[in-house]
């Protein structure tokens, strides 16, 4: 932040930049009256604002998303559904008929990509393995957001421990991955086997699937926490984004450790 800061002084004081857009440069958030947009999350963290969209009326959750646009080259909204998706595309697509809008109905994200923007795509990628066909909601949420986070995502789907020779035949693949994202319902024990059999981290994701005593999915939480394997960390119930978000977060920590050996070493 003092060398960006310090160019930014030295811009002003050559007159190669207003003192206005210094001011917007340097201000860490955007007020919109009904939101407060936090414009420098990206710097911080290495990936900026998500959009939280349910409970959201359709015009602020425009509103936002449309002024994210204008301070990053991604956005990404979850838990929005069909109704407010189609009101976005309809408005933004009027606003900017050259871009694109991505819904994926399933896992009820909404996102967008700056046509000039180039991914640097991360080394290796994340697996998300999902217990069943009914957990796959939760796992694509999981999948889209570690993907725009600049990560290469494999899925695993349908190998629930009801018949665990299905994971087995993908366990070699799976070690190979960077991280884990293990998303199961009815009693989550999937993650608690995965967390034995590899020796990545293991994010795991318990999903409100199950009959009556899962308890919409507290008996899969309970269980994950309770996991007697080592290595296993947990989300809470159907929280995709917020397993994604930190399976990204660790191939980012790991990518940047990388980068930082290699230019010591001078290559």
């Amino acid at each position: 932040m003092k060398d960006e800061l310090t160019e930014l002084l030295i811009q002003v004081q050559e007159g190669n930049l207003s003192v206005e857009k210094a001011r917007q440069e340097l201000q860490t958030y955007d007020s919109l009256g009904y939101a407060t947009l936090d414009t420098h999350r990206e710097k911080r963290t290495g990936f900026p604002e998500v959009i939280f969209g349910e409970g959201k009326s359709p015009q602020h959750l425009l509103g936002i998303f449309e002024r994210l646009m204008f301070h990053q080259s991604k956005v990404l909204a979850t838990r929005v559904d069909a109704n407010k998706a189609e009101f976005l595309i309809k408005h933004l697509q009027e606003k900017f008929p050259d871009d694109t809008f991505n819904y994926h109905k399933e896992a009820r994200t909404f996102h967008w990509i700056d046509r000039g923007y180039e991914e640097e795509w991360k080394d290796g990628f994340i697996a998300v393995v999902c217990a069943g066909t009914s957990d796959f909601p939760v796992a694509e949420e999981a999948v889209i957001t570690a993907e725009l986070m600049g990560n290469r995502v494999e899925r695993m789907y349908d190998v629930g421990v009801a018949g665990i020779h299905r994971l087995l035949a993908k366990a070699e693949r799976i070690e190979q991955a960077n991280a884990i994202i293990v998303v199961a319902g009815m009693e989550g024990a999937l993650a608690s086997v995965m967390g034995g059999l590899v020796s990545k981290p293991v994010v795991a994701v318990p999903t409100s699937v199950g009959y009556g005593a899962s308890m919409n999915g507290i008996a899969a939480l309970l269980s994950m926490l309770s996991s007697c394997a080592s290595g296993v960390s947990v989300v809470n119930i159907d929280n995709g984004f917020g397993a994604g978000y930190y399976a990204g977060t660790l191939t980012h920590t790991i990518d940047r450790a990388v980068k930082k050996a290699m230019e010591e070493k001078g290559y």
